[in-house]
């Protein structure tokens, strides 16, 4: 870094402002924080016509597709010239590479030609999805040795869970992995929010037991343990799915009595979280798993797969419990019982909330900015 200027940082990205997925909204907050901190922040990502959200900071729009067969994501199919320019221009201390497609691996070999340290965020479990993907599952060794290289090619790779580096070294990655956890905002997502008012306009009545999923409805959510738990419970009880995805009419057809709200944010999904009983999340795709913490903000016991993300947020049997995503019976006799017993809710529903208190938004931003500052400096941060 020259002296007498602010630290800068390129941030490489995938999802930035055209979808509100997680990694977008972790993203935003990350170059907000920085930027409250005097860092000087470029973001370079694919962009649509309709964003859905107002981004943080100068966003730098890249090449781009809709993605084959999901077309509400963007394939990035690199820098191109004129965003290369800009990036090199604007000189930046360490490019955080937060992707490793094409758009990640141009800008990893543009680091490496200019001795730029470069270092890299892990969000996604790319690698999981392909199962549920027959005609792609041939891909898998092929990205698995991808994503060797890539993340073995960076100075530093901040991991959003213990269980996530687990699952990582245990591909065979290089041990270059440093914690990088999520925060929650727990004064929106809070039991407070409970509200009858909210329950009424779904047509649900004040003592009827709501067992809640929240997602993108795609495959990769195992979207088929969750329909196939939810068909087997048999005691009195409403289901409420909040989100939307090219595999909602799976989910309808499979839970035509379900309540399906489409997406939603704000005071609305804190409302839904807090005025829900259950929540059930059986995805194994998570790296992280921002709406299981949401929900036990929200001081709700959690149902969720026995899998990375999940894993690291849930004490199984304290703030809820676990399965295999697979095991739709299993889902559905732990549903069962939280279902059947008021006091076992309420006691993992207050330890839901007590854990969700530990991850704090401010501790985890400034921790960012201290491994930056670190790698610059020589000195590593733990």
């Amino acid at each position: 870094m020259q002296s007498g200027r602010p630290l800068r940082i390129a941030l490489i990205t995938s999802s930035y402002n055209y979808i509100a997925d997680g990694v977008a909204l972790t993203l935003n907050r990350l170059v907000a924080y920085l930027e409250s901190q005097g860092v000087e922040v470029l973001v370079f990502a694919p962009t649509a016509r309709l964003p859905a959200f107002a981004h943080q900071g100068t966003l730098v729009s890249v090449p781009s597709l809709p993605l084959a067969g999901r077309p509400e994501y963007r394939m990035a199919l690199g820098l191109g010239g004129a965003a290369k320019r800009r990036l090199l221009d604007f000189a930046p201390d360490i490019i955080h590479l937060a992707v490793p497609d094409f758009l990640g691996q141009a800008a990893l070999k543009l680091a490496n030609t200019h001795g730029i340290p470069a270092v890299a965020s892990y969000h996604t479990r790319y690698e999981t999805y392909l199962k549920h993907y027959p005609h792609l599952a041939w891909l898998e060794n092929r990205l698995t040795r991808m994503l060797r290289r890539f993340y073995g090619a960076c100075r530093e790779v901040y991991v959003p869970s213990d269980s996530t580096r687990d699952a990582l070294l245990a591909d065979g990655l290089k041990d270059n992995f440093k914690p990088w956890p999520r925060g929650i905002d727990t004064d929106r997502f809070n039991p407070s929010k409970r509200s009858t008012t909210w329950r009424a306009r779904h047509g649900i009545g004040a003592d009827e037991l709501v067992i809640l999923h929240v997602s993108r409805l795609v495959r990769e959510k195992r979207l088929d343990t969750l329909t196939s738990a939810l068909n087997q419970i048999t005691v009195p009880h409403r289901v409420v799915v909040v989100g939307e995805g090219p595999d909602q009419g799976f989910v309808q057809a499979k839970l035509p009595q379900a309540i399906f709200t489409g997406f939603l944010d704000g005071d609305d999904l804190a409302a839904a979280y807090a005025s829900s009983d259950v929540f059930v999340f059986p995805s194994d795709s998570e790296s992280f798993g921002n709406v299981t913490l949401e929900a036990m903000a929200s001081g709700l016991a959690c149902v969720c797969a026995d899998a990375t993300g999940s894993r690291s947020l849930v004490v199984a049997g304290e703030t809820g419990l676990l399965s295999p995503a697979d095991d739709a019976e299993g889902f559905a006799r732990h549903i069962t019982a939280l279902a059947q017993d008021g006091d076992l809710r309420r006691r993992m529903g207050l330890a839901a909330r007590a854990r969700s208190l530990t991850f704090s938004w401010d501790e985890t931003l400034a921790r960012m900015l201290g491994y930056y500052r670190a790698l610059l400096a020589g000195t590593p941060l733990l």
